[in-house]
């Protein structure tokens, strides 16, 4: 096995020879059509929350994760693309609702359309394109994920839901209908102009959140479910993203 060194800390394993990157780059790459990857993540769908009884006996809520089967949809590596990558797709896809580049993009990696599809960095394991990869190869009981969702829209919310406000409280010395108003925003003659940033009314939720460092409760295999400690973002049958 052929070693190219080219720097600090992160090392990859390819089929004939072994990378050990220590730059920005990496100078000399060979076939990369069987990858060991250490898999960071996969795809999931959120199934809902549910709680379970620990060993000492506390309740645990947690939240059960369909995650996969995945299948490889693209292996990128340094020579052609300039990084290290694969990507993941997950949940099937009318054909007659996805763009023509795409079913091409599918039909070179021997599969349906997909839903979703994600890119992972840092991996090791063999993968290969077109490969399966699920839950029970990843994960085991112990583990710690980040859970990274879209959080629930709500919609125009004012400062008091949006910013943790506590507006201005009882009815007292004359006031009025100002009890969840944000107040001022900025002086009138200096400096004359509302700052960037200025907390205020507005749109909430539909944000991008990782919940970081959840444990892994318990996995099924066969099922291709996950069950994990606390609450991961958005709405039951939502997309998630579980990374190592």
């Amino acid at each position: 096995m052929k070693i190219v060194e080219l720097g600090f800390a992160a090392k990859y394993y390819f089929s004939n020879f072994a990378v050990l990157k220590k730059g920005p780059s990496v100078h000399t790459l060979g076939s990369y059509q069987n990858i060991f990857i250490k898999m960071s993540g996969i795809i999931g769908k959120k199934v809902g929350m549910t709680s379970i009884f620990s060993a000492d006996g506390r309740n645990v809520a947690c939240t059960l994760i369909e995650a996969g089967p995945c299948v490889v949809t693209q292996v990128k590596n340094v020579e052609t693309d300039g990084y290290n990558a694969v990507q993941l797709g997950f949940g099937e896809r009318k054909e007659k609702n996805t763009p023509k580049p795409l079913i091409g993009h599918f039909k070179k990696a021997g599969t349906t359309p997909k839903q979703k599809v994600v890119e992972f960095r840092d991996f090791e394991g063999q993968v290969e394109l077109g490969k399966t990869v699920s839950a029970g190869e990843l994960f085991v009981e112990g583990d710690f994920v980040d859970a990274i969702g879209t959080s629930k829209g709500k919609g125009f919310q004012g400062v008091v839901k949006r910013h943790g406000f506590a507006g201005v409280g009882g009815q007292t010395h004359g006031q009025h209908n100002r009890g969840r108003h944000p107040g001022s925003i900025g002086a009138c003659s200096w400096p004359s102009r509302v700052f960037k940033g200025m907390k205020m009314a507005g749109r909430m939720g539909g944000d991008r959140v990782t919940v970081p460092n959840l444990r892994v409760l318990k996995v099924y295999a066969e099922q291709n479910l996950i069950l994990v400690s606390g609450s991961v973002p958005g709405p039951k049958n939502s997309f998630v993203i579980l990374e190592k």
